[in-house]
């Protein structure tokens, strides 16, 4: 047997798990302040499993990544710094961890808050570029934090909705598909995953 796809047989049982939930709100919430491995394959795997939870799924995912985001918000507020301009040792430990996440890239992240806050934090929380390194640089920026918060609702929110969507409407083909082309459809993720750190030095 293929050990990708008994992982993924195995991902997907989660939906019959009373943990499913509790697993998918904790992936959620890690992603976004700390975590690399984004929630969206779990996500897309328990709505397949239970097609009538999608929004639901969509929903604990949208509450967990929302509030993992102010977790991460919360280390860089209280945590990035020792003193003014100087970086704390959680600081240089995220710098070293974090492909593209450089000092300099920091700065720029600087400049395009002072502008664009709102549409930065949003981007970040609906597109493929790592939310965690947001969050957090927005807590270091003191970001205001409603709007912080309203723009990772938004953000998040419509990203695992449109996922949950498709699944709703299209649950049977998809899963077709990722039952013919899943080790495909895991050397895709495993790009995206990887250039979209890689995006946030090109980007900023």
């Amino acid at each position: 047997m293929n050990p990708l796809k008994n992982l993924y047989q195995w991902v997907l049982s989660w939906a019959e798990s009373a943990y499913g939930v509790f697993i998918l709100f904790c992936v959620s919430f890690a992603e976004s302040s700390f975590f690399p491995v984004p929630a969206d394959p779990l996500l897309i795997a328990l709505a397949i499993g239970n097609t009538k939870k999608s929004f639901y799924y969509a929903f604990m995912c949208t509450l967990g990544s929302v509030v993992g985001g102010i977790f991460g918000y919360m280390i860089g507020y209280f945590l990035w710094w020792t003193s003014p301009g100087e970086y704390s040792s959680v600081a240089e430990f995220f710098f070293s961890i974090v492909p593209g996440f450089t000092t300099e890239v920091f700065d720029n992240i600087k400049i395009r808050y002072e502008t664009y806050n709102f549409i930065v934090i949003f981007t970040a929380a609906f597109t493929p570029i790592p939310y965690k390194v947001f969050s957090i640089s927005a807590g270091a920026f003191y970001i205001n934090l409603p709007i912080f918060i309203i723009a990772s609702i938004l953000g998040r929110g419509l990203r695992f909705y449109m996922i949950s969507t498709l699944v709703w409407f299209f649950g049977d083909t998809i899963k077709a598909m990722l039952d013919k082309y899943f080790n495909l459809f895991i050397i895709i993720l495993t790009i995206i995953f990887c250039l979209s750190y890689f995006l946030i030095g090109y980007l900023f």
